[in-house]
């Protein structure tokens, strides 16, 4: 595996550090009046999701990984277990739902995820970055509300609650970007 110098760190890098799997969350390079520049690096576990925050000065080396992304497409939740399909192979391979966390309600039958893979172990697993949703419940539209920076509640139908701008009405299909979980615009 390449190694980098501690001042390479990026957001998003995969790091082996103590033994475990890291990804960078944020990184901040850091100059004190004093001493040497180092990186203040947040992490985070890809095994167990637990974080640490460390410093690397520019002389550290790390062993960054490089994980293999599979475009794999989902097919069925079973016990807590995500059912998805090698889209190559055909191979069925079973993930723990958890690999998604909060975003796991915006998945939908037969959608495409990316999932990384280190050694044949899946750590991660991404969403496409807008999905249209439906709105199940929310405030009727009122006529004459501007719609500068006026947001009002609103729950779609698999559950998750947003803002939406206050022309969208109820059982409208929305875009919604699954990272920032936000409304992005009618579908």
């Amino acid at each position: 595996m390449p190694k980098i110098n501690g001042n390479e760190i990026r957001p998003g890098n995969v790091l082996e550090h103590n033994g475990g799997l890291w990804a960078a969350v944020k990184v901040d390079h850091v100059k004190p009046g004093k001493g040497g520049a180092f990186a203040q690096v947040e992490m985070r576990n890809l095994r167990n999701g637990s974080k640490l925050n460390e410093r690397f000065r520019s002389a550290d080396k790390v062993e960054r990984v490089r994980l293999e992304q599979k475009d794999q497409q989902f097919l069925y939740e079973d016990d807590g277990m995500l059912v998805v399909m090698d889209t190559e192979t055909y191979e069925q391979v079973q993930l723990p739902a958890e690999l998604l966390g909060e975003r796991r309600p915006f998945l939908q039958d037969g959608m495409m995820i990316v999932v990384e893979y280190h050694e044949e172990e899946a750590l991660n697993a991404s969403l496409p970055q807008k999905v249209t949703c439906k709105v199940a419940e929310t405030e009727p539209v009122v006529k004459g509300q501007t719609a500068a920076n006026s947001f009002k509640p609103a729950v779609l139908d698999n559950g998750v609650k947003i803002t939406v701008p206050p022309f969208v009405g109820q059982d409208e299909d929305i875009v919604v970007n699954t990272e920032t979980m936000e409304y992005v615009e009618r579908a």
